[in-house]
């Protein structure tokens, strides 16, 4: 491109709001947390506006109704937003995430300890522990004693097929 020229704007129609918009923020990325505040603050400021009004103006009380309908798209976002805080974990992470990366690392490994799940993965060596332990009870996962230490894998296949 030439200097001093300016690059040249695609043909078509202004930029219009996709539906994944909200009051020109991209909705898909940003976090649920951030979603729920946001919902929760437009509404509120509708809500004080709408108060405001009534108070200062009330001669202006049939623009309750404008406010009214506002007030649907905030209250939308922060039940999205709180909806997706439910998904997540108490520790940000979505739920069964934990146990998908473990057994993803038992695929990968073939035997895996509660200390090197928590290596390969973003567990704690007790979450790891926890999980593999309750994978085992549950018949999912074969447990073998290593020098005084308990490792997990996944069951063998000719072992499965033989019974």
């Amino acid at each position: 491109m030439a200097k001093g020229k300016k690059a040249a704007r695609p043909a078509g129609p202004p930029h219009r709001a996709r539906p994944d918009e909200f009051f020109g923020l991209d909705l898909e990325r940003l976090s649920p947390r951030a979603q729920a505040l946001t919902g929760l603050t437009v509404g509120g400021l509708i809500l004080a506006g709408a108060a405001l009004l009534l108070a200062l103006r009330p001669e202006f009380f049939w623009l309750i109704f404008v406010f009214g309908w506002a007030v649907f798209p905030a209250l939308g976002l922060f039940a999205r937003g709180v909806a997706g805080l439910a998904d997540l974990g108490s520790d940000g992470r979505a739920a069964g995430s934990g146990e998908r990366e473990l057994l993803e690392a038992l695929r990968r490994r073939g035997e895996i300890t509660p200390v090197e799940a928590a290596m390969e993965t973003s567990l704690t060596v007790r979450e790891a522990e926890r999980l593999l332990k309750e994978l085992a009870e549950g018949g999912h996962l074969d447990v073998r004693v290593r020098g005084g230490g308990l490792s997990y894998s996944l069951w063998e296949r000719e072992g499965l097929e033989g019974r």
